[in-house]
């Protein structure tokens, strides 16, 4: 094959497949031809005839490549070969025959369901008749036994209203020579919509269980113990006083914050609010400000040829941030996102944006939109919110997001050196604590990077519920180097949780559908608040003797 005759030699034939071409892929409902399952369509003297032991000859033709490489190739595979091999082989008449009998059965068959469909569709239309009539009947019964217990006498101005029925438009029809012109069925059918209509009390949209905001621990909205009132009751003195406690109120937000104290809490505990209450309000119209005065400076630039990128991949990004709440698809919400996202990638060059980010500034937003409304935030529409109330919830937003990225920024650098560090750690810190977890992955060659990575980079936030991720944050705003470093001993203990899950997955596909799907849709406070109690003794024993790590 080295000079161009040999090369249109070998492939002179231009076959239907070629090495790394898309294939069909057949499954139970199309199967390849297979020779000895349709042996009876194919002429005795048309058969192959043996192979003779020997050396292979010499492939000529693409055709017998093929056939001598068949691990490389699925021979008959093709829908062309197998119409070749039908057209070869077998018996035109035979081959119409057969067809002539395949139409006619399949008209057979669609005239059948027809059939059996308009039989279906008029015995249900009866159906629906008589329960409408046997319900309209023991209402009138009900209705009569009612007006003669109470010894009512009915008039016949009400007699006469009694008859009135409501119809799709919405009218209350008098008489039934005002309704709609129509078919007793679609008349009676109509009658049935309504009356399961009525009879079903009204539902709201439904939201996800994983896109709620409330605890799920109770059903609807808990009502607030006296445990949790006495709590809340510390928190408002504790914030009342002229000078915050900052290590007192760490103390008593480690185990969560009420939702109520919860806004001024985090702006405290993050360090975008001084202590000195007199001081708080002039902090924050000047970071208000100079939030501003940074989208008046740049934010114009995000179409420069240096900066599209960045905000074309901004742009893409957040409408896929908490795709199930309505909330975040708003447009107006989206905007914000957009322009906090790219300030903070234009103020820090060494990491610009990277994916992930986005993620990261949707808890503040929540927990900032709860300081101006008391209703659930799920389907809040933000524009019923005055102008300056959404300027502060985003300027607030996009110095809180900052706080807490100047902690972990080596996450987002160039390699993002930081999350290979904390990978290589988790996986140290699980051989100790569950050396039968850590085999099972070695055993099934799951590397921690291919799962941990994301538990980094997003703060385990794709792997919670919006509700357990504000939850947990009240406990890394709490802790001294939460988001840096007692992340990863949440991160040791989520995984041993699902010790049982994992052990039973017997390969490689399933442990990675399992660890990237783990099934925390129902999680609410109380499942948080165990994970952060092991995730507290695994620090208590293993962050002073780094050393404990290995072995």
């Amino acid at each position: 094959m080295s000079t161009d005759g040999n090369k249109k030699q070998f492939w002179k034939r231009n076959a239907a497949k070629v090495p790394g071409s898309i294939q069909h892929v057949y499954g139970a409902q199309h199967p390849p031809f297979d020779p000895l399952l349709h042996a009876n369509l194919i002429k005795a003297g048309n058969k192959p005839p043996p192979a003779t032991p020997g050396k292979p000859k010499k492939a000529t033709t693409f055709q017998e490549f093929e056939s001598i490489t068949s691990d490389a190739w699925d021979v008959g595979d093709d829908d062309d070969e197998l119409l070749a091999m039908a057209a070869q082989n077998l018996n035109i008449e035979v081959v119409m025959e057969t067809a002539n009998k395949v139409i006619e059965n399949h008209s057979k068959q669609q005239e059948r369901q027809r059939q059996d469909d308009t039989t279906e569709l008029e015995q249900r239309e009866e159906d629906t008749q008589e329960e409408v009539a046997a319900e309209d009947e023991e209402e009138d019964e009900e209705e009569e036994e009612d007006r003669v217990g109470e010894g009512d006498v009915t008039s016949p101005e009400v007699s006469f209203a009694s008859q009135t029925s409501p119809y799709a438009d919405g009218r209350l029809v008098k008489s039934h020579s005002e309704a709609p012109i129509g078919s007793p069925k679609d008349a009676a059918g109509e009658r049935a919509a309504l009356h399961r209509q009525r009879s079903l009390p009204h539902r709201p949209p439904v939201i996800p269980l994983v896109a709620r905001m409330a605890d799920q621990n109770t059903s609807g909205t808990p009502a607030m113990t006296e445990r949790e009132a006495s709590r809340l009751d510390k928190f408002k003195q504790l914030l009342a006083g002229p000078n915050t406690d900052l290590e007192e109120l760490r103390k008593l937000s480690w185990s969560g914050i009420p939702r109520q104290v919860r806004p001024i809490t985090w702006k405290l505990l993050s360090g975008y609010l001084p202590a000195n209450a007199e001081r708080r309000d002039s902090v924050l119209q000047r970071k208000r400000q100079e939030y501003f005065g940074f989208i008046q400076q740049y934010y114009d630039s995000r179409n420069d040829e240096h900066h599209q990128d960045t905000y074309r991949q901004i742009h893409i990004d957040i409408p896929r941030t908490n795709p199930l709440i309505p909330l975040f698809q708003q447009a107006s919400v989206q905007e914000i996102f957009e322009r906090i996202l790219f300030i903070w990638a234009i103020r820090h060059p060494a990491s610009g944006y990277v994916q992930g980010i986005n993620d990261l500034v949707t808890p503040f937003f929540v927990v900032y939109v709860f300081e101006y409304i008391e209703e659930e935030v799920e389907n809040f529409d933000v524009s019923s919110l005055q102008e300056e109330a959404l300027r502060n919830i985003e300027a607030d937003s996009f110095w809180c997001m900052s706080k807490l990225l100047d902690g972990i920024q080596d996450n987002y650098t160039f390699a993002q050196p930081g999350i290979q560090r904390k990978v290589k750690a988790l996986e140290e810190l699980v051989s100790r604590i569950d050396e039968s977890v850590h085999r099972h992955m070695q055993q099934y060659e799951v590397e921690y990077l291919q799962f941990a990575f994301r538990w980094m980079n997003n703060l385990l936030m794709r792997e919670l519920p919006l509700r357990c991720t504000i939850r947990l944050w009240d406990t890394y705003q709490a802790e001294p180097e939460g988001f840096s470093h007692f992340h990863l001993y949440v991160c040791a203990a989520f995984l041993v949780r699902w010790r049982k899950e994992i052990l039973e997955e017997r390969d490689f596909q399933g442990l990675m559908i399992l660890l990237q799907n783990l099934p925390t849709m129902h999680w609410g406070n109380e499942e948080v608040s165990v994970l952060l109690a092991e995730a507290y003794r695994l620090k208590f024993a293993f962050a002073d003797a780094p050393n404990h790590y290995k072995r």
